[in-house]
């Protein structure tokens, strides 16, 4: 089975959750931000987030980079430190949308992978 970590900016949760179940039904794995599913305290979320990132060995991650805050393809800070792990322990990294270009240089340059929206591109790469 194809593991998947999804990552982004819970202001997006609803989102990250449809996404999630389009691709399980896709045959995917997928392992979501505990903030998405119990609600818990940023710091604990985020703590065992990273640990998730890095303890599967064979999971690819994709960041939820959606319009925030009237800015398109959105990537915070968190989830910029999401993609640094993944980048710093061999993932694959997908964007769901394009390059954030205040990171595109860091993005670009770590091999990131923008969808431009189209899940099914994940399937070039597993």
């Amino acid at each position: 089975m194809k593991n998947i970590v999804l990552c982004g900016s819970m202001k997006v949760k609803e989102r990250i959750l449809a996404i999630a179940e389009q691709l399980k039904q896709d045959g995917y794995n997928v392992l979501l931000p505990k903030e998405c599913i119990n609600n818990e305290p940023k710091a604990t979320a985020s703590r065992a987030h990273m640990k998730r990132i890095i303890d599967e060995s064979n999971s690819s991650i994709l960041i939820i980079n959606e319009r925030k805050n009237g800015i398109d393809n959105y990537i915070g800070p968190n989830s910029f430190v999401e993609i640094a792990f993944g980048y710093y322990f061999n993932k694959k990294v997908f964007l769901l949308n394009d390059i954030y270009e205040p990171y595109g240089d860091e993005l670009k340059g770590w091999g990131v992978i923008p969808l431009h929206g189209n899940l099914a591109k994940l399937n070039n790469y597993q």
